[in-house]
């Protein structure tokens, strides 16, 4: 016997079905009565259990520090003031600042380990787990195309915001930072990398200084083609020793 409440479901009109298929928005979402069908309930309901995962979770450093040895990278670990994800979540400014212990270590580097062209930082953000998955696989489609990379120092550094680069960038004298961050979750995404380029970073830089390539993970932008965008904007950054609102991506001719 066909169950009632399936009878009263209307499925997603034609035009409706065949957008889904080109994108993981909600759109064209199926409908019992006036409300929404209980599968798309459900589904929805368990995107934002991934997403409120996704901005709970820790780093797990271990997991990255072994992908990025199998690949001949030796990172410094790094802490932000705030102490834990609660307090992380709760005081955004905590997450843009080193704690005492790694300015310390960064400032009793040795001066020739603190003078480069470029510094790569690795970020949890408001989603570890894009950085734990998608981190190490980037650096190394980039590491081809960026002669930089494998001379760089990497640092990955825990409970920490976009700004606290500029801070490691300015100990580290580095001419030009990139930063790998886990970014806030979406109903379509908990796991999106974003990548952060500044050039001369120093500690109160804005986001107008700086360019951003979101959405990279195999679903979205894929690593190769997020790679090719980074190497074309750190080229161009470095030719005309800028980055932010300047730097457009129509300007440096990206295929």
């Amino acid at each position: 016997m066909t169950d009632p409440i399936q009878q009263r479901t209307t499925p997603a009109s034609p035009d409706r079905s065949a957008l889904r298929a080109h994108t993981p928005a909600r759109v064209g979402l199926r409908t019992a009565g006036t409300s929404l069908a209980t599968a798309e309930i459900l589904d929805l309901n368990l995107s934002l259990a991934e997403a409120r995962d996704a901005i709970h979770a820790r780093l797990s450093t271990a997991s990255l520090l072994l992908q990025l040895a199998s690949r001949g990278w030796n990172p410094i670990i790094l802490k932000s003031v705030a102490r834990d994800r609660h307090e992380y979540l709760r005081r955004p400014d905590l997450g843009r600042q080193l704690d005492r212990q790694s300015r310390s270590f960064l400032e009793a580097s040795p001066v020739e380990q603190r003078t480069n062209s470029l510094a790569v930082i690795i970020a949890d953000g408001l989603s570890a787990i894009a950085a734990e998955r998608h981190a190490a696989p980037l650096l190394e489609a980039l590491a081809p195309q960026v002669d930089e990379i494998d001379a760089a120092p990497i640092v990955i550094v825990e409970q920490a915001r976009v700004a606290i680069g500029d801070e490691i960038g300015e100990l580290l004298k580095s001419q030009m930072t990139m930063l790998l961050i886990g970014e806030r979750p979406g109903l379509s995404s908990s796991d999106s990398l974003g990548a952060y380029i500044t050039w001369q970073p120093r500690t109160g830089r804005t986001d107008a200084e700086r360019n951003c390539i979101s959405n990279i993970r195999p679903e979205g932008l894929s690593y190769e083609a997020a790679a090719l965008k980074i190497a074309n904007y750190l080229k161009a950054a470095a030719t005309r020793q800028l980055t932010g609102v300047p730097l457009k991506e129509d300007s440096i001719f990206l295929p």
